[in-house]
């Protein structure tokens, strides 16, 4: 049905109030026109996508966690319900619908015949093996599903094709998106590996492969999340163990995850997770994208709540193998067993939940460990992704659903010329990967020679190699190796020494004061190190077994002190951002002269953060991501605006602890800063991170100047709760999702009472002056606004609002780039030439263009779906929805005719 005039110029004027751009479109798929389930779906050439079921549309939920049984058919678990089976129709058979059965176990209430209860169900994780079903339920249990969290078997006691037996292996305290996650089968088949968030409490293991001794070992000040989330969560955040298929034996694998939710297993047997960012700290200096982790024994990658968070050039935990960029992972899995090309059969696919992003992790060994690159496999928009796997006929399916959203079941094939024969070739293993498997062996229980084996490597060149001979020695007796360790004089060696005996120690900062002993063994050979002729890499480890040191025994005084600072201090500022960062936080931790004044100019330099996003160059740009989810992507319009400086906020964090040293003039300085920090655009919890500091530093000044450094700092920036700027209007709710006719209702019982101010703060607060002008003022995106009262009525304003793809405008419309490499691009079009094509992707920053060379570009369509916001309204309650419309009939004019018409405001 053709669009009337009259929609159109509703289209135009509005495309709702925030008409930025478009969504992902299908550029490459075999299926029909008219299938909206897959005509979102971007593919690779040569794939087919097929929707196979709709859950929710259904009513059985939200699904989030797949396996298959030994006949082949696919068990799925509601993130909130019942437990399903499918029989899925071979691909080609020409049958569409598969079989769908609701688990047996799922009981009726002995109380209640007519409501069903859940038998089991609720997980994140599903696994079969061992002729059973495992089952890890993520639930605090209640009425409806009386089990908890915890990791549950169910067998089939009888042959009946039915789970008749529940068995709780063992009980977990951790729910919801950061507790208890998935389960993958071991490659030797023998034992099971499971993951946790960092909201999930390490139970009591019977082995461990990273010792239990972790702290949080920071002297940066530990700020805890201003908006409260993870604030009572220590080391070691999440962890991966590994269990014996009745659960008896438990074994912890590695630790300091934020919130790993899958993993899988490579040929050679490595495991790779992928880990997720805090998203609210983006722009501050302890901000770390999602990365894909290889998890080696005893791994430990330093998540640590909030200000505390590690750093991967912490030489005592390990690094990323890949930087991923923002997002939400969910699930992983091996590409063995699939029926594509060879490429894709040694690949892993990681699943990114907010972007709608399948990811293809190609691994190329690299000494113990590997380089990686990655691949847009599938997109789309909205694509939720939650899990998926190789299914026994080779294909991949996966799952999209999660938070009640809408579920579907999709499954890939591949149709392409290239030869699919599996890929049996084992990968070839480097010496050094031979080495650090070796060196693992000794982790665990203390073994006899495991220290003369070891010792050797901690002054290996790789990383991962050092960080395998660390362990293997904290593994044994203390006594074996205290006195070698501190008459190392190798300082690579010295540096892992140090880490191993500040663990294992038994002095605590708490007595370090009455037993200095220890401690001052420690720090002699680590301040007789000769830094000049160290390597960046080798300079950060000593400094780093230096903080570890101050932080597990206390902070040195006199003479050691004094002979600290004699070391550190002539190198201050170093030539680098990350070197500046190590020497600033132990020489204001030890109060040292002048640390103020060598400081404070670190925090004029603009350029030091170095080139690329916080957290190292990712795969996925952040402008790349903002048209795919507007949910999230406009919250990353606004930060790449005014990205903070990360590494100038590092100094200014660090300096609040300083007491000593200053100069009316070094804290007028010191203080405007936080003022002018205001002014940039961070995650959420930015704003009160930076208040956050900035009180800490306050408690330093006398009582007489207080006032004037407080209002000196940006008091008077900010709202009562020091967590949002005073500008910032924060809607009131309560939250609701608005329907067309309830909204009507509403608008229509009169708008004569709304509040002009009050509506103008919602218009910004809900972001329409960011895009649209009204009495020449906002952004020039879309269309002014300031007629719009004159013209449409309440209906048409609400439904251009809350159902913004009815109508788009092509004017305003984005265009999908599909890149040589199999990448994505989206932006808005201003402008091509011969050899270019000319892009505009934050819509808060139109300025900024990328130039994509028209050489790169395999193809490229103009999407026909808004990404505005449908839910724009949602956070509104009544009277603000109220004034929101008055102020947009108004046009901006506090002595509009709709703040005073006999009729209230209908304005039919």
């Amino acid at each position: 049905m053709r669009s009337t005039r009259k929609q159109v110029k509703i289209g135009i004027a509005l495309s709702a109030l925030l008409i930025i751009g478009t969504s992902w479109v299908t550029l490459q798929n075999q299926a029909g026109p008219d299938n909206p389930k897959l005509d979102k779906l971007k593919v690779l050439p040569g794939y087919k996508a097929e929707h196979i079921y709709s859950p929710s549309d259904n009513k059985q939920g939200s699904w989030v966690a797949m396996t298959f049984d030994d006949k082949g058919r696919m068990i799925t678990s509601d993130q909130y319900g019942f437990l399903y089976r499918l029989t899925i129709p071979p691909a080609g058979s020409g049958q569409q619908t598969p079989t769908v059965e609701k688990l047996a176990i799922s009981l009726k209430s002995p109380s209640d015949t007519t409501k069903t209860k859940v038998g089991m169900g609720y997980a994140q994780g599903l696994l079969w093996a061992f002729n059973s079903l495992y089952v890890m339920v993520n639930h605090n249990k209640d009425t409806t599903f009386s089990k908890g969290s915890g990791l549950y078997r169910l067998q089939d006691t009888n042959g009946d094709d039915e789970l008749d037996k529940i068995t709780l292996l063992k009980s977990l305290k951790g729910e919801g998106e950061h507790g208890p996650h998935s389960m993958v089968l071991s490659p030797d088949k023998q034992s099971i590996y499971l993951m946790c968030g960092n909201f999930t409490d390490v139970p009591k293991m019977d082995a461990y492969r990273l010792p239990p001794v972790w702290q949080e070992d920071n002297l940066f000040p530990a700020i805890r999340d201003p908006r409260g989330h993870a604030v009572d969560r220590m080391a070691p955040g999440g962890w991966l163990a590994k269990i014996d298929p009745e659960g008896k034996n438990w074994e912890f694998m590695g630790g300091g995850f934020r919130n790993t939710f899958d993993f899988a297993f490579n040929d050679a047997g490595d495991i790779f997770g992928y880990d997720s960012d805090m998203e609210w700290d983006f722009g501050l200096p302890w901000y770390k994208p999602t990365r894909i982790c290889h998890i080696t024994s005893g791994a430990e990658f330093g998540w640590r709540t909030s200000a505390s968070n590690w750093s991967p050039s912490f030489a005592d935990c390990l690094p990323a193998v890949l930087n991923m960029g923002q997002g939400s992972p969910t699930g992983v899995f091996a590409g063995r067993g699939s029926r594509f090309p060879a490429k894709y059969q040694k690949a892993i696919f990681a699943f990114d939940w907010s972007f709608g992003i399948v990811y293809a992790v190609h691994l190329q060994p690299k000494g113990s460990t590997y380089s990686a690159t990655a691949e847009e496999f599938i997109s789309g928009s909205p694509l939720p992704l939650t899990d998926g796997l190789i299914g026994p006929d080779g294909a991949m399916y996966f799952l999209t659903g999660g938070r009640r959203l809408g579920s579907d079941l999709y499954r890939i094939t591949y149709v392409g010329n290239e030869s699919t024969t599996p890929a049996t070739q084992a990968p070839k293993l480097t010496a050094e990967h031979q080495l650090r498997t070796k060196l693992e062996q000794y982790h665990g229980e203390p073994m006899a020679g495991a220290v003369e084996a070891a010792w050797p490597y901690l002054n290996h060149p790789d990383r991962f190699v050092r960080y395998a001979a660390r362990l293997a020695v904290e593994h044994q007796p203390v006594a074996q190796w205290q006195a070698k360790a501190l008459a190392e004089t190798d300082p690579v060696r010295l540096t892992q020494a140090m880490f191993a005996l500040a663990h294992q120690s038994k002095v605590t900062s708490a007595t370090a004061v009455e037993a200095p002993a220890q401690r001052t063994a420690m720090l002699t050979p680590l301040l007789n190190v000769k830094l000049d002729p160290l390597s960046e890499e080798q300079q950060l480890g000593v400094l780093r077994a230096m903080e570890v040191v101050f932080a597990r025994m206390g902070v040195p005084t006199g003479a050691e002190r004094d002979k600290a600072i004699a070391l550190l201090n002539p190198r201050y500022p170093a030539k680098t951002a990350t070197l500046n960062r190590f020497y600033s936080k132990l020489l204001i931790s030890l109060e040292a002269p002048g640390v103020i004044e060598k400081t404070l100019p670190l925090l004029a330099l603009k350029n030091e953060d170095g080139p690329g996003p916080i957290g190292g160059e990712t795969v996925t740009a952040s402008s790349d991501l903002i048209l795919r989810n507007p949910q999230y992507g406009l919250d990353i319009a606004d930060m790449l605006k005014k990205m903070p400086p990360a590494q100038q906020t590092y100094y200014a964090v660090m300096l609040s602890k300083q007491k000593t040293g200053w100069t009316p003039a070094l804290r007028d300085q010191y203080f405007a800063w936080f003022a002018n920090a205001f002014g940039y655009k961070g995650g959420r919890s930015y704003v009160g991170f930076i208040d956050k500091a900035r009180k800490l530093a306050l408690a330093n000044v006398p009582k007489e100047q207080f006032d004037k450094y407080n209002k000196l700092s940006g008091a008077d920036l900010l709202a009562k709760s020091g967590n949002d700027l005073a500008t910032d209007y924060v809607p009131k709710g309560p939250y609701k999702a608005w329907k067309l006719d309830t909204a009507l209702a509403v608008i229509d019982s009169g708008l004569v009472a709304s509040n002009f101010d009050r509506g103008r703060k919602i218009y910004s607060a809900v972001l329409c002056s960011r895009c649209h002008s009204m009495r020449g003022e906002g952004g020039d995106i879309g269309p002014d606004l300031t007629q719009l009262g004159t013209r449409f009525s309440n209906r048409d304003m609400l439904e251009a609002i809350m159902m913004p793809n009815k109508t788009i405008s092509d004017q305003y419309a984005s265009t999908v780039f599909i890149l040589k490499n199999g990448q994505s691009v989206l932006g808005r079009l201003t402008n091509e030439d011969k050899g270019s094509y000319y892009i505009s992707q934050n819509p808060f920053a139109p300025e900024d263009i990328r130039k994509i060379s028209k050489k790169t570009v395999v193809s490229k369509k103009v999407s026909t779906e808004s990404i505005m916001l449908p839910g724009l309204i949602n956070s509104l309650g009544n009277s603000e929805l109220k004034d929101l419309i008055a102020y947009l009939k108004s046009g901006g004019n506090p002595n509009a005719e709709v703040y005073k018409a006999a009729d209230g405001g209908k304005g039919k």
